[in-house]
C-alpha cells in the first residue's frame, strides 16, 4: 500500500474517532445547560456481561451499560476521568501523533483544584478509563493511536510494509520482527507470502530456540511468540495473518492450566476485552501441544515433571466451567487428565531431550500426525 492511501486511511479513521468524541461533549454541555446531571453510558465489562457466541465461536459483550454520572459521590471522579481522557485523546487526534498508554497517564495527571486529590494516581486507573472509551465509541484504541509495550515477535518468509518501510521478515537474524503495538492496516500492510501456516509459541525463549534451528524454513511457515500471555498487538496481528492471508494457526504452550487459557485467548479472545474478540480472535486455532500424551508418547521423565499448586487446581476448575470450554469433550477430558496427574509439564522441558529435539522430532511428528486438539 502506497503511503498516500495509508495517510488517507489515518486521516478517514481520526476524523470518524473525532466526530464522535465531539457529539460526546456537545451531549454532556447540553445536559449542564438543561441543568441535567451530565453522564455517559459505559458498556459493562465484566463476565457477568460477556457470552460466547456458538456461531462466532468467540468471545462477545452483551448489551448490559451502566451510567456514569457526575453528580453521584461514587462515579463523580471516574466521570471526571473519562471526560478528561476524551479531551486529551481529542487533541492528539488533531495533532496527528501517536503516543504511549504511559504518556497519557503523565498528559492527564495533575491535582484536582481546591482540593487534595489526583486526576490518576496510577496508570491502570487510566488504561481501564481507555478501555472503557473503546466500548463508548466502539472504536480500538490503537485506531486513535495509543500504542503500549510491545511484546511480539515474529520470524518467517513473510514481506511487510510497516509504516512505509519495505522489509523482508526472513531476513532480520536472531532478533526476528518486532511486531508493533499498532498494526492496523495502513500502519501495517503485508506484501506477500508463499508459506503454510504459523506456529504460535507461549514462551520467547522458545520462540528463540526454533528460530535459531530455522523451524519456519524447514517447515514453511511463521512463528509467533506473544511472550507469555499475549498483547493486543501480537493478537491483532495473528488475526490478520488469518483473515486476510487465510493461514491456518496452531498454538504451541506449556502443559498446564495457563498455557491451555493462553490458547484459548488467542482463539476465543479474553474476558477483559471481550469487545476486541472480533479484532483479535482466531477461532479456527488448534492446540498443538504439549499435552498429557505426549508425556508418555515422548518419555519426559518424571523429574521433569513440576507439581501442581492449590491455585493451579483451582484455576482448572475454574476454565473448565467456561462456557467455551464446558462442552469441549476433548479438553474435559485433558483437564480432567491434568488433574489427575497432579504436576505440569513446560514445552522447555522438550530441549533436555537434544537441543533440536524440539524442532527436528517433538514438532514435526505433532504435524504429520495431526495430534492437535480443534
Amino acid at each position: 500500500m502506497k503511503q498516500s492511501e495509508q495517510k488517507k486511511i489515518r486521516l478517514k479513521t481520526s476524523k470518524e474517532i473525532n466526530d464522535k468524541l465531539v457529539e460526546l461533549g456537545k451531549k454532556v454541555i447540553k445536559q449542564l445547560k438543561d441543568y441535567e446531571n451530565p453522564s455517559v453510558n459505559i458498556p459493562l465489562r465484566s463476565l457477568s456481561n460477556v457470552y460466547f457466541d456458538e456461531k462466532s465461536r468467540m468471545l462477545h459483550l452483551g448489551n448490559k451499560t451502566s451510567d456514569r454520572s457526575y453528580l453521584n459521590l461514587s462515579q463523580s471522579k471516574s466521570f471526571m476521568q473519562t471526560m478528561l481522557v476524551a479531551s486529551k485523546l481529542r487533541e492528539v487526534i488533531k495533532d496527528g501523533s501517536h503516543f504511549g498508554l504511559r504518556q497519557l497517564f503523565y498528559m492527564c495527571k495533575g491535582g484536582i483544584p481546591g482540593t487534595k486529590e489526583n486526576t490518576f494516581d496510577d496508570q491502570s486507573e487510566s488504561d481501564i478509563i481507555i478501555e472503557d472509551i473503546e466500548g463508548l465509541l466502539s472504536r480500538l484504541r490503537e485506531e486513535i493511536g495509543i500504542f503500549a509495550i510491545s511484546k511480539g515477535k515474529m520470524s518467517g518468509d513473510l514481506k511487510i510494509v510497516d509504516s512505509g518501510d519495505k522489509i523482508d521478515c526472513g531476513k532480520l537474524g536472531s532478533s526476528g520482527y518486532g511486531i508493533p503495538s499498532i498494526v492496523e492496516k495502513g500502519i501495517i500492510d503485508f506484501d506477500k507470502t508463499s508459506v503454510d501456516f504459523v506456529l504460535v509459541v507461549e514462551k520467547e525463549q522458545t520462540w528463540n530456540r526454533l528460530n535459531q534451528d530455522r523451524f519456519w524454513k524447514r517447515k514453511n511457515c511463521l512463528i509467533i511468540t506473544g511472550g507469555g500471555q499475549p498483547d493486543r498487538g501480537t493478537r491483532r496481528f495473528l488475526h490478520r495473518l488469518n483473515s486476510e492471508l487465510d493461514l491456518p494457526v496452531y498454538v504451541f504452550t506449556d502443559m498446564d492450566i495457563w498455557g491451555y487459557y493462553i490458547y484459548s485467548v488467542y482463539k476465543q479472545g479474553s474476558i477483559n476485552l471481550a469487545h476486541f474478540s472480533e479484532n483479535a480472535a482466531v477461532p479456527d486455532a488448534k492446540f498443538i501441544g504439549v499435552k498429557m500424551s505426549d508425556v508418555e508418547k515422548f518419555n519426559i521423565p518424571k523429574s521433569h515433571w513440576i507439581p501442581m499448586k492449590k491455585i493451579d487446581y483451582k484455576r482448572v476448575r475454574e476454565i473448565s466451567e467456561y462456557e467455551w470450554f464446558k462442552t469441549d469433550k476433548a479438553w474435559q477430558k485433558e483437564f480432567k487428565k491434568l488433574s489427575d496427574f497432579k504436576h505440569v509439564v513446560e514445552q522447555d522441558v522438550l530441549v533436555a531431550k537434544g537441543l533440536d529435539f524440539m524442532s527436528k522430532e517433538y514438532l514435526p511428528f505433532k504435524f504429520d500426525t495431526k495430534d492437535w486438539i480443534e
